[in-house]
């Protein structure tokens, strides 16, 4: 899963938003690394909706505009968590290639004193 698709659903499995609030809560997630266009957060959506993880929750007119609320819908959330453990096995993996080798102490690789029989 794309991180832009991930941060999407996890910003609606707080609340229902709508697109500027979607925009604004995904900078916020992301710590401000991901801002979403316009027009990639409204194709991104009418994906999600085909694919039926986010549903139309209702419909608002504010300032003379139409804005649809948007929510989480179940198959949504069920992807959300799945990607969210598989992304914590994967982070456990590297985190563990990572550790510190153990490495021979310093008496154990010494050379041999002078006269010594190997």
């Amino acid at each position: 899963m794309q991180e832009p698709t991930l941060l999407l659903l996890a910003a609606l499995a707080g609340e229902p938003r709508h697109g500027y609030a979607l925009i604004r809560e995904v900078h916020a997630i992301s710590a401000g690394r991901v801002r979403l266009r316009v027009g990639t957060l409204y194709s991104a959506l009418d994906r999600l909706l085909r694919e039926g993880l986010i549903r139309v929750e209702r419909e608002e007119v504010i300032d003379g505009r139409a804005r649809k609320i948007y929510a989480l819908a179940d198959p949504g959330h069920d992807v959300l968590t799945a990607e969210a453990e598989r992304l914590r096995a994967l982070l456990a993996a590297v985190e563990q290639s990572i550790q510190p080798r153990k490495r021979p102490t310093r008496a154990a690789i010494s050379p041999s004193p002078k006269g010594a029989l190997a």
